[in-house]
């Protein structure tokens, strides 16, 4: 990896929240009140793209007709009134973003979420918008991870280069689009197996375990 990075990037859900089995509980939830039972392995193809992914790719799967718009909405609706007894940060997530700023490093959230779901999380875990150079959604990009629209809108925002970017992703699709964006990418294995990430320049088991030097090599501090 570059030894000029200048800032990190964080995915959101899976990352810095566990915030992945609530909005599967959410959108199952959704589906049982429309007619349809579905499964939760059924939308881990499509974690890191995104809600219109994550639930219009379910549907597509059932060939179940769906307005995505009111769907997305009645699950937004649903996880919002999960988050604040149940959503927590993971271990570490905290300390590893105040370790880029004592660092010198810029700092951004690129999440494929909508931007409704991004500000409760951020907000529940102690990490609102103001904590960040920048914050990007799926509300600001047209087309969403695997896609490198997110990282590259971020690295604008913050007036970096991609090339002095590192990513900290949870997902397939999250690293392929922090690669397509030309950023190197730690992964933390807290969705997937470590096995499915290896398209990540290191990989981690939780971001707990994510050191500087994994993102920045050359620099080391004590989180």
């Amino acid at each position: 990896m570059s030894p000029e990075i200048r800032a990190v990037i964080f995915d959101m859900d899976g990352v810095l929240v566990n915030s992945e089995p609530l909005l599967t509980t959410a959108a199952i939830a959704m589906f049982r009140e429309k007619g349809l039972v579905v499964q939760p392995e059924d939308f881990l193809p499509f974690v890191g793209a995104g809600e219109d992914r994550y639930i219009g790719g379910v549907a597509e799967k059932y060939h179940f007709p769906l307005d995505l718009p009111l769907a997305k909405q009645k699950t937004y609706e649903i996880y919002l009134g999960l988050v604040p007894s149940l959503l927590e940060a993971f271990p570490g997530a905290r300390a590893l973003v105040r370790a880029c700023r004592q660092a010198g490093l810029l700092v951004a959230v690129a999440s494929g979420t909508d931007k409704v779901k991004a500000m409760a999380n951020l907000q529940k875990i102690g990490l609102p918008q103001e904590s960040w150079d920048a914050v990007v959604t799926g509300n600001d990009v047209k087309h969403n991870k695997p896609a490198p629209d997110i990282f590259l809108s971020a690295a604008r925002r913050i007036g970096v280069a991609p090339g002095a970017c590192a990513v900290v992703e949870d997902s397939v699709n999250g690293i392929r689009a922090a690669k397509a964006a030309g950023m190197s990418c730690v992964a933390v294995a807290q969705t997937f197996p470590v096995h499915l990430l290896q398209e990540a320049d290191v990989v981690r088991d939780n971001i707990s375990d994510v050191r500087l030097s994994d993102l920045a090599p050359g620099l080391s501090i004590d989180i």
